[in-house]
């Protein structure tokens, strides 16, 4: 078995499993670019996917300023292209942790990048809440935050499982072109040890762990989904 892989696979055996370049470095990269980013994408979407809710006309404390603020700030962003974005904050990435370059430096735009698309993802999930509900929370005296915790956030919790599945597979997406950045990961050794040096082996087997990836995500994310859903 040892010896067709070689003959079939010459250049992911070549790669190695350790290493600058090995096969788990790419895993381990790709693990850490997705886990953190969603960590302050998902924190920074889930604050902005509230504030658009809450500010709306027909939410707990509507503000047409802020409302406003929260709309155009996540529209603008989701409409700056990724691998545009991550030239455009180039400097603030530098200002933030030191470098432009690296995996860690990758975090930076990563987290900007997705988190307009999960604020919009939440907004749509929380809108979904049933009315009735919070209406009931107010008339008995429920204070702000009962009502964002207790209301919005518990009631909504499948469906924030469920956008929140998405946003992890739309974001081990875009570390792929984090490569630009030196940021490495699966999608950098699918282009650029594998489709450049025309090895046909690795890209598809750095494919292969993609997908295995995002199917893990998926199928966590639909069981968790189940197992809190009200219905």
């Amino acid at each position: 078995m040892s010896t067709w892989f070689e003959q079939n696979f010459p250049n992911v055996v070549y790669q190695g499993w350790s290493g600058d370049t090995g096969w788990w470095t790419a895993i381990t990269q790709t693990i850490y670019m997705t886990f953190w980013s969603a960590l302050f994408g998902g924190l920074l979407g889930l604050i902005f996917g509230l504030g658009l809710v809450i500010t709306s006309p027909s939410g707990i404390a509507p503000n047409k300023t802020l409302f406003w603020i929260f709309d155009k700030v996540v529209s603008l962003f989701r409409a700056i292209p990724f691998i545009i974005l991550l030239a455009f904050i180039a400097p603030f990435t530098k200002l933030i942790v030191g470098t432009q370059i690296g995996t860690t430096a990758s975090l930076v735009p990563l987290s900007l990048g997705v988190f307009p698309f999960y604020a919009r993802q939440v907004q749509v999930a929380l809108t979904e809440v049933n009315a009735g509900i919070v209406e009931a929370a107010q008339s008995i005296g429920a204070s702000f935050w009962d009502i964002v915790f207790g209301v919005y956030l518990r009631e909504g919790r499948s469906e924030l499982i469920r956008v929140s599945t998405v946003t992890l597979i739309s974001l081990i997406g875009l570390t792929a072109m984090a490569g630009a950045i030196g940021a490495g990961g699966l999608g950098n050794m699918a282009i650029a040890y594998g489709y450049n040096r025309y090895a046909t082996d690795t890209t598809v087997l750095a494919t292969l762990l993609v997908l295995i990836l995002v199917l893990a995500v998926q199928i966590i994310g639909d069981v968790l989904a189940r197992r809190l859903s009200h219905k």
